[in-house]
């Protein structure tokens, strides 16, 4: 093994994409079965109230790339079809800790914009969810190597099946989940302890689809899972239209789905395992600053929603697990709020740098702090703009959150109520409830004026907006880059998104086509009637086929 000089710690972040909060045995939840994701908080640290300070993925992931919010980095929402990017001269982790002498490598899921801008990092493997160009991929260009360039849902069918259970089209040796633990795995035998690296690791799952290989797909089948929590208020315009995005016709829907997506986890744990092995194995497991945390939650049907960008902890709530023996205590735990915010810092002070703009106050701290400045007894989130923007403000107690559209405004007791189902504030709320909601107010405008965007706070209150009205719709995503193939043998070798539906639902007999919003599919997909009605006669037929099967 070579000798090292620079004797500082690795540090190795992983990231899984829409994994909420309650989803780590070690976290008390009986029902899920991460074993390396217990063994990593047994041996460090695990945060209960870790937030996500913008619960969508690219606010999320710049806030953590740059340790600063939507109001620095530009992105307080997702944007897919306009041309942004971050600042150039704003900091990134990457790029400062690269600055120092660290080997700085992205793999996985980034959701940079642009695609593949650097950041700071030596060297990007990407994979992302719908890849415009394939040669931008890493991911796709190897499975075009591995012979499987004809799949183009490689990360599970996003348009008529997009939250509905399904099986990977991409056999289990080439998932994506284990393509980002092999290219970890791959550089950590490359580097063996001979330099100080910075690696990102970035998981898609368990992002929709729940594209689960076969051999995970049931093991969830049969455990006792918890109910999803049921509203007794109204809730906001936003969250109602979150309620379109799952297309269930009953309830047994909801429950496989809920089975895929903690098998998604499990997965990803098992992945995890092999790359903790792997630094075991090279001798630099209690040399590396290890982080597991994810960009944002998933309400997986609670409170009659789906997806994230709401304020429910469902939604902005995610795991953190640290473990790094020379800061942090084996097997502690932590009940301040944290969020993505305090990675940037936690990392710098781990390599023993500075932040290198003096006029930018970051609004995280490092998480080897046991008292700073940063007011953990707080949490602030944020999201999106105009009518559709609200804030939230999280005290160990209560949550109150506020939606400039309309200036509908929430307060839970997290207390009695953690599932947030009974909005205090409805239908004649008491003195006491409205004295907290004064109080947070007040609390919530002063944070905005600071930290969000600029410009919606007034005379030192919110500014006053039209009502949000719902908007429903259907997650409609079609694969981007085959449309861009310009090879005729690559073009007629692809498979049809008509021959993809039916191979991802085949071990899911759960799923009735006939039941499903083919009207949206159509309309969406371009296909014609007739097109559709054939995809229907094939399936039918499929089900007459099938083993066991009554004609």
């Amino acid at each position: 093994m070579a000798i090292r000089t620079d004797k500082r710690p690795n540090i190795l972040l992983i990231t899984a994409d829409q994994q909420r909060y309650d989803t780590i045995g070690a976290g008390g939840r009986y029902y899920m079965k991460t074993p390396n994701l217990d063994l990593l908080a047994r041996e460090g640290c695990m945060f209960s109230h870790a937030y996500s300070p913008n619960p969508v993925c690219i606010p999320a992931r710049h806030n953590l790339l740059t340790g600063l919010s939507a109001r620095y980095h530009g992105f307080d929402d997702n944007y897919f079809d306009e041309i942004r990017s971050i600042p150039y001269n704003l900091p990134t982790f990457p790029q400062i800790l690269s600055d120092s002498g660290y080997d700085t490598i992205a793999i996985g899921k980034m959701h940079f914009q642009p695609y593949r801008r650097h950041n700071g990092f030596h060297r990007l493997y990407l994979m992302d969810e719908i890849p415009r160009y394939r040669e931008d991929d890493d991911y796709a260009v190897y499975l075009r190597e591995q012979k499987l360039g004809n799949i183009q849902s490689i990360h599970g069918v996003r348009h008529l099946l997009y939250m509905l259970p399904q099986r990977s089209l991409v056999p289990e040796e080439h998932h994506g989940s284990k393509w980002v633990a092999d290219k970890t795995i791959e550089y950590l035998d490359e580097n063996n302890g001979k330099r100080p690296f910075l690696m990102w690791s970035g998981f898609i799952a368990p992002h929709p689809p729940f594209d689960v290989p076969d051999s995970w797909a049931d093991l969830y089948k049969g455990v006792s899972l918890p109910a999803p929590a049921k509203t007794k208020t109204p809730l906001s315009a936003l969250a109602e239209e979150n309620k379109h995005i799952a297309d269930y016709p009953d309830e047994s829907y909801l429950r496989r789905a809920r089975e895929l997506y903690f098998a998604a986890i499990s997965f990803v744990d098992h992945q995890v395992g092999r790359i903790l092995f792997k630094l075991r194995e090279i001798g630099q497991i209690d040399n590396t600053l290890i982080i597991y945390t994810s960009d944002h939650g998933e309400m997986l049907g609670d409170l009659g929603t789906y997806q994230k960008f709401l304020p429910y902890d469902f939604a902005s709530r995610i795991p953190m697990i640290i473990r790094y023996p020379q800061r942090i205590k084996q097997g502690s735990l932590c009940d301040d709020f944290v969020d993505l915010n305090d990675l940037l810092p936690t990392m710098l002070d781990a390599a023993d740098v500075n932040y290198p703009d003096k006029n930018i106050s970051l609004p995280g701290e490092s998480l080897f702090k046991n008292s700073g400045q940063k007011d953990r007894s707080v949490q602030y989130v944020e999201h999106c703009k105009d009518k559709r923007r609200w804030v939230s403000l999280r005290s160990k107690s209560y949550k109150y959150n506020y939606y400039y559209g309309g200036a509908y405004k929430e307060l839970f007791d997290m207390t009695s109520d953690p599932q947030e189902t009974m909005n205090l504030l409805y239908d004649n709320p008491s003195m006491e409830h409205l004295a907290i909601a004064t109080g947070m107010h007040r609390q919530l405008a002063e944070i905005e004026a600071v930290q969000g965007l600029e410009g919606y706070i007034q005379n030192g209150d919110f500014i006053g907006l039209e009502p949000y009205h719902t908007q429903p719709y259907r997650e409609m995503n079609f694969p981007l880059y085959p449309s861009q193939l310009t090879k005729q043998v690559e073009i007629e070798h692809q498979n049809t998104i008509e021959d993809e539906i039916l191979i991802a639902i085949e071990k899911e007999p759960i799923v009735n086509l006939e039941a499903l919003d083919l009207e949206t599919f159509k309309i969406k997909s371009g296909l014609k009637d007739k097109q559709v009605n054939e995809i229907l006669m094939r399936w039918q037929q499929k089900l007459k086929d099938a083993p066991g099967s009554a004609d």
